[in-house]
């Protein structure tokens, strides 16, 4: 069985085909880093959805070493880079575990692979020995409720759930009245990723936060954003809309296996500082992994 650094290697190829292959080419083809160097450099950024202000930011940090340090070594140049972004994704706290007992509420606009996402957690914390309870908090999209109960059969976890339309705010009440009485490790919260627009979205997640923070003194709580790898800038975007929503304590990177644009986790912790806490790299239960920022920008630049 591959382990997860393999995992992680054997996905990032296609992001490190689109990022790092290039520099390679272009520290190889210049070997002088003059402003046309630079120029170019930060297009393959651009390019590769790092955004223009983490760009922008690794450009005049790698103009600034490479002077300061008169670096002309091509390896030497690279590794500068890669520092540099492994410094940006390695802002903030390291990851913690989950203190328990937890409530979890996960965000992500339709698409993003939410669902699938939940069931990779509670299976993943079910082999950690933890007693899981999913809420099917969905209750807006069609067949939301049926697939997450579905895949808490599959895991073997319960699900409170009711009926599609019900208002999502009391699926999620009665799912901590459940986890209480349960004595439950984990409540992992399913929420709608669309509504009529986004005030209507902002409503019902500020109703779930209120419910929950009211049950905070029984539990620790934390918000995910799931977002899709393949979705490139569109999903610093949705970064943008959620941390306006509700307060997010990490995202959860998804479908990293078949994109090119595993970079964009770049920009948005650059630009939010919000954590990468997880990623997906394959579509098997057991395919998602803690975010290893030492691991992602060595396999990245190998």
């Amino acid at each position: 069985m591959a382990s997860f650094f393999e995992k992680l290697k054997s996905s990032l190829v296609k992001t490190k085909n689109n990022f790092s292959g290039k520099i390679d080419q272009l520290i190889n083809y210049s070997g002088i880093y003059n402003d046309d160097f630079f120029d170019e450099l930060e297009e393959i950024l651009i390019l590769a959805d790092i955004g223009y202000e983490s760009s922008s930011e690794i450009i005049s940090k790698t103009r600034a070493i490479i002077a300061r340090d008169n670096i002309t070594d091509k390896k030497e140049v690279k590794n500068t880079i890669k520092e540099i972004i492994k410094e940006i994704l390695k802002r903030g706290e390291d990851f913690k575990d989950i203190e328990t007992p937890a409530v979890i509420l996960v965000v992500g606009v339709n698409g993003v692979g939410k669902t699938t996402t939940i069931a990779k957690l509670a299976n993943m914390y079910k082999k950690e020995g933890k007693n899981v309870i999913l809420a099917a908090g969905d209750t807006f999209r069609a067949a939301a409720v049926e697939q997450l109960e579905i895949w808490a059969q599959r895991v073997g976890v319960e699900i409170i759930k009711n009926d599609r339309g019900a208002d999502p705010s009391s699926v999620i009440y009665d799912a901590l009245q459940a986890a209480k009485s349960r004595k439950a490790d984990i409540l992992i919260c399913d929420t709608a990723g669309r509504l009529h627009n986004k005030d209507n979205l902002m409503n019902e997640l500020s109703k779930m936060n209120k419910i929950i923070n009211n049950e905070s003194v029984h539990f620790s709580v934390y918000n995910y954003l799931v977002l899709d790898a393949t979705s490139g800038t569109n999903a610093i975007s949705q970064a943008n809309v959620f941390n306006e929503v509700t307060r997010l304590d990490g995202i959860i990177l998804t479908k990293l296996d078949g994109s090119a644009k595993g970079g964009i986790i770049i920009p948005i912790k650059a630009l939010y500082d919000i954590p990468v806490k997880y990623v997906g790299v394959g579509e098997g239960m057991d395919d998602i992994q803690i975010f290893d920022p030492d691991d992602f920008a060595e396999i990245l630049f190998e």
